[in-house]
């Protein structure tokens, strides 16, 4: 079944996003409400759907009519004031949002003055200069709009879905075909099993005696906007945020083969094709077929089909076509560290940062239960408006740790550390004599995003070269699907690391998996050191470091050089040289 507090999390989170339109574009009461109800439904750890109305008010954040809605949802599976608001604002006018420099207001203007209704017609209201007419945009914003369009033309982010909204989508469409009667598997393929960042279409496989019930479990899904295609043994829909989704039946004997082929990449897939014709056969959905006869030679398991062709299997996120053949036929595959490898967190914020909502005793207790030993709590510096942390409250919390550290009898090593802002010239926060009173240092970027190149990479080289600074957080600051990353010189980048000894967060966050592939393809077999984190904001996103670790394997990251794989005594142990006054 969909976990019910996953179903409403989506529904509020559509509701901010309607409601702010519905409002005008400016933040109200109506959307402040929303905001604080999906957190507080994203932080509650029980089943919200046996609650009654009055028991949901009485989570602090949940308003009567916001508990009403979640009741509505639950009982029903819709909501009357959301099924309004999407037909007020269909999916064309909701995607200009994902443009970046087009807010709630802008989308607005653009759908009501201009006849904007999709991304399309934003395309061609800028080619005919009709944008610069609008009261508010002008010729400038019209050629950071063409600017910007063409980039996520380029990259694919125009057609494609970042994958923090895709991968949710499949877990909970996998869910819901997975309880349909006559299913007996169902997973899904395609480039977000590669875990590419952006998602094109949405491939799903299903073994099921009954397809129709399968199909059925998918179309009565509320973030289905419509039905492109049905038979009897494939389904194409549409969200509502125009990604598609494909769903197609296949039969038991060849769920392999079909996993093989519909995972891609095309590039993988025509070298694994290009072995099968030195053997007289044919790879195809069906499987590994002899050209001559039709036999299949195998087909049930991607295993098989792999071993036919003489090679080991191969992980879903190296099949890019990028020398993984050539590598695994030399036995040189980069590993995906086992979660246990994984010793601690080294990017985490309580609800002492703005933005946490999680107390500390919590936070350490939920790091137990994933057998961490280790793990530093990394407040926001006070250089970040509204969530950064002033000094004082930071000295009272290094003591509460201490004291709760010797409270569980060194069963968990806790470091004090703090994420610093990196500003435009490299600037960070505090003195250094302050910083250097924490455990661990991470500096991130968090603003001045439209730097040159030089100007971008000195800021980071310059954080780099800080006696204080450990780590660099999230190195281009990017958001998938929202916001580029920073233009930086990786070479250059990569060449400090080595220098300093600083090391790079691979962060697993799904907005952000950052540093990214390309980053990580680039610094292989260079002396860098590496981080799996997960820039917890709850305890429930702790488990954002396994996001990391597929991303560090689809990034070729050598697992020696991730420092919290490392044993806790050779971690901590590089940890205390780099504290160590120099000299």
């Amino acid at each position: 079944m969909i976990d019910p507090n996953t179903e409403a999390a989506e529904m509020l989170r559509e509701l901010v996003v309607l409601a702010t339109l519905d409002e005008g574009g400016a933040p109200s009461f109506r959307v402040r409400a929303y905001e604080t109800a999906l957190r507080a439904v994203e932080a509650h750890g029980g089943d919200l759907s046996v609650l009654s109305a009055a028991q949901l008010q009485r989570i602090e954040g949940v308003g009567k009519s916001t508990a009403e809605r979640l009741r509505e949802l639950f009982d029903t599976g819709r909501v009357k004031r959301l099924e309004e608001l999407r037909l007020r604002f269909p999916p064309g006018v909701v995607a200009l949002l994902r443009v970046p420099g087009i807010g709630p207001k802008g989308a607005l203007r653009l759908a009501r003055e201009a006849g904007v209704q999709s991304l399309d017609d934003l395309r061609g209201a800028v080619r005919e200069q009709r944008i610069r007419k609008l009261r508010g945009f002008g010729p400038r914003v019209e050629e950071k709009l063409a600017d910007v369009l063409d980039r996520m033309a380029r990259d694919g982010t125009d057609r494609r879905t970042p994958i923090a909204v895709a991968l949710p989508l499949a877990r909970r469409l996998e869910a819901a075909i997975g309880a349909a009667p006559g299913v007996s598997r169902v997973a899904h393929a395609g480039s977000l099993r590669r875990f590419v960042e952006t998602v094109g279409t949405l491939d799903l496989l299903v073994e099921a005696n009954d397809a129709d019930a399968a199909f059925d479990a998918v179309t009565a899904q509320p973030s289905v906007y419509r039905v492109l295609h049905r038979d009897g043994q494939s389904l194409r829909v549409v969200t509502r945020r125009g990604m598609p989704i494909e769903v197609r039946r296949v039969a038991e004997e060849g769920f392999g083969a079909a996993m093989v082929w519909w995972t891609g990449s095309r590039a993988h897939r025509g070298a694994l094709a290009a072995r099968a014709a030195e053997r007289g056969w044919v790879l195809g959905e069906a499987g590994l077929v002899e050209a001559a006869t039709g036999t299949v030679v195998a087909a049930a398991t991607e295993e098989a089909i792999y071993d036919r062709l003489g090679l080991p299997f191969i992980a879903p996120v190296l099949r890019e076509g990028a020398g993984e053949i050539e590598a695994a036929l030399r036995g040189e595959l980069p590993a995906c560290l086992p979660a246990a490898s994984v010793v601690g967190d080294f990017h985490v914020h309580t609800d002492l940062s703005g933005d946490g909502q999680v107390a500390l005793p919590d936070l350490v207790e939920a790091a137990r239960a994933r057998g961490y030993t280790v793990m530093a709590i990394t407040e926001h510096a006070e250089g970040l408006t509204f969530n950064g942390v002033k000094r004082e409250a930071l000295l009272e919390q290094r003591a509460r740790l201490r004291a709760l550290e010797a409270e569980l009898g060194g069963a968990i090593r806790l470091l004090h550390g703090i994420e610093l802002n990196i500003g435009p010239r490299g600037e960070l926060d505090y003195d250094l004599d302050f910083r250097r009173g924490f455990d661990f240092c991470l500096a991130s970027v968090h603003d001045h995003f439209d730097l040159d190149r030089g100007t971008q990479t000195a800021r980071i080289l310059m954080a780099m070269n800080d006696p204080s600074v450990d780590m660099i957080g999230h190195l281009s600051a990017r958001m998938i699907g929202a916001r580029p990353g920073i233009d930086l010189d990786v070479e250059a980048l990569i060449a400090g690391a080595e220098a300093t000894g600083t090391a790079i967060e691979i962060n697993g966050g799904l907005p952000r998996l950052d540093a990214s592939s390309e980053f990580l393809r680039a610094a292989r077999g260079r002396a860098v050191t590496f981080f799996l984190t997960s820039d917890a904001h709850r305890a429930t996103e702790l488990g954002r470091v396994d996001h990391a670790r597929l991303h560090a394997q689809r990034g070729w990251v050598d697992p020696a050089r991730i420092a919290n794989a490392w044993d806790r005594e050779r971690l901590l142990a590089w940890v205390a040289e780099r504290r160590a006054p120099s000299g």
